[in-house]
């Protein structure tokens, strides 16, 4: 086994952090700034962390646009990043101060209870209120450079292909999820169903 303590060092050519955490979810999240301009960026350290009510989150690695505006106006919308919005997602990673959605060739569509659009080609999307906003810090109190974006969901969009006797059929969707690395992604493999015990 390789083993090593992260504040010592990993002595491997690359951090394997992430690519032990992988599969994730993508967490593609659209924003609109104080005085209304759009941004829309994937952020890899995303999920679920809540039933009742939906709360979801994304970790941004630095003080962005996506956690300012969401400080700034207390929404944002999360988009399923489907395999035929791969492309168009790894357009709107850049750093670069843009429109996202028009250097995607995606469409802005609005939502139903934030003022936040949605991607209008997403076959899934969460409107979402901010919970909480919580910076990161160490075992020892010391700040990291990360934020934590919750947000509770306030409206959901499913396209109705993917309701089969009214039960979302994940797989069709034909989700991408985060690998390792600055360019690994993952799509669904073999499906395997499992009951709980009682």
């Amino acid at each position: 086994m390789h083993f090593y303590e992260p504040r010592a060092g990993h002595r491997l050519p690359h951090d394997p952090f992430n690519a032990l955490v992988a599969p994730r979810p993508i967490g593609w999240v659209s924003t609109r700034s104080a005085d209304g301009v759009l941004n829309l960026a994937p952020y890899s350290f995303f999920n679920a962390f809540n039933y009742t009510p939906p709360i979801i989150g994304f970790s941004s690695n630095g003080w962005k646009d996506s956690v300012a505006n969401v400080e700034a106006t207390g929404e944002f919308v999360w988009q399923l990043v489907s395999r035929s919005l791969l492309e168009p997602m790894n357009q709107t990673a850049t750093t670069r101060k843009v429109d996202e959605f028009a250097a995607a060739g995606l469409t802005p569509a609005a939502s139903r209870v934030v003022t936040v659009p949605r991607v209008a080609e997403a076959r899934v999307a969460m409107e979402c209120r901010l919970s909480q906003l919580v910076r990161l810090t160490g075992a020892d109190g010391s700040p990291t450079v990360s934020t934590v974006v919750f947000g509770e969901v306030v409206g959901v969009h499913i396209d109705e292909e993917l309701l089969v006797d009214g039960v979302v059929d994940t797989a069709a969707a034909d989700p991408v999820m985060r690998g390792g690395g600055p360019t690994t992604y993952f799509t669904l493999g073999e499906r395997l169903d499992l009951r709980r015990p009682d």
